[in-house]
């Protein structure tokens, strides 16, 4: 078992480097967000994302099953966290086309949640599942089992989980064009910072070993459940494991979140 200690890392570096630069002691009326780039007031948020950042995720598998029928196979814990969650709005996104507009989507609909319907609380889900889950799986795994092919097109790495490129002094200024909340900044990493959820879908992490599999792209020869544990281990930082992401979209609807697609 392993818990998931990158958010909070990430989180006092980023913070150091404001103290650094003198921004942490020009902190501004204005300011937009804090050094989590969550946005001011978000209580309910900060606690939801201080919660799932305590919550360990399981990512020590040697193999999984064909259907997930039972919770330590998924984030059980962090994903009963965000059901529960009492902020609000709150919104679930159905994500697959790993080359399409939806990491910007997002960021827009947080934008105007934020700061047009002066939401702070607002709580963006991406039921994450298909070829978008790429997204989802380290560099370490894209360059061993060679996702590039499977992503097709002109992808060649996971560059959809990058770090933010935005100066640190845009942190103050979420008007920006260049800065963290722009499209610049349509990267994974950068929307787990402002809050939003990441999951992944079981089913197609069975789907993709199934498919490297079939073509090959199995360098130590495995059988279609050791590459499947081998994956969900390789999902990058915070994202919550689902049994499967159409499945909870169904339990999210329920628990209150809108679904957007």
């Amino acid at each position: 078992m392993k818990a998931s200690t990158d958010r909070r890392g990430a989180l006092i570096g980023l913070g150091a480097g404001l103290v650094a630069s003198g921004l942490a002691q020009a902190e501004a009326a204005n300011a937009a967000t804090d050094a989590a780039l969550e946005p001011r007031g978000a209580s309910n948020l900060h606690d939801l994302l201080q919660a799932l950042g305590e919550i360990p995720r399981r990512r020590d598998f040697k193999t999984r099953p064909m259907i997930a029928d039972n919770p330590d196979l998924w984030d059980a814990a962090a994903l009963n966290a965000v059901l529960a969650y009492q902020g609000g709005p709150k919104q679930a996104w159905d994500n697959t086309d790993l080359t399409g507009p939806w990491l910007n989507a997002m960021r827009n609909s947080l934008n105007s949640q934020i700061w047009g319907f002066k939401q702070p609380n607002f709580l963006c889900v991406s039921a994450t599942h298909g070829p978008a889950q790429l997204a989802l799986y380290d560099q370490e795994a894209w360059d061993k089992y060679q996702l590039a092919k499977l992503a097709g097109g002109d992808v060649t790495r996971n560059t959809f989980s990058a770090a933010p490129l935005g100066p640190a002094h845009d942190l103050l200024d979420f008007q920006s064009p260049d800065g963290v909340f722009s499209s610049k900044n349509n990267s994974i990493v950068v929307l787990q910072r402002r809050g939003v959820v990441f999951m992944a879908c079981h089913n197609a992490i069975w789907e993709h070993a199934e498919r490297l599999s079939a073509v090959g792209q199995n360098p130590d020869h495995l059988p279609i459940d050791r590459i499947a544990a081998e994956l969900a281990n390789h999902l990058i930082p915070d994202v919550v494991l689902t049994p499967g992401a159409v499945a909870t979209l169904v339990n999210l609807q329920q628990a209150g979140f809108a679904y957007s697609r």
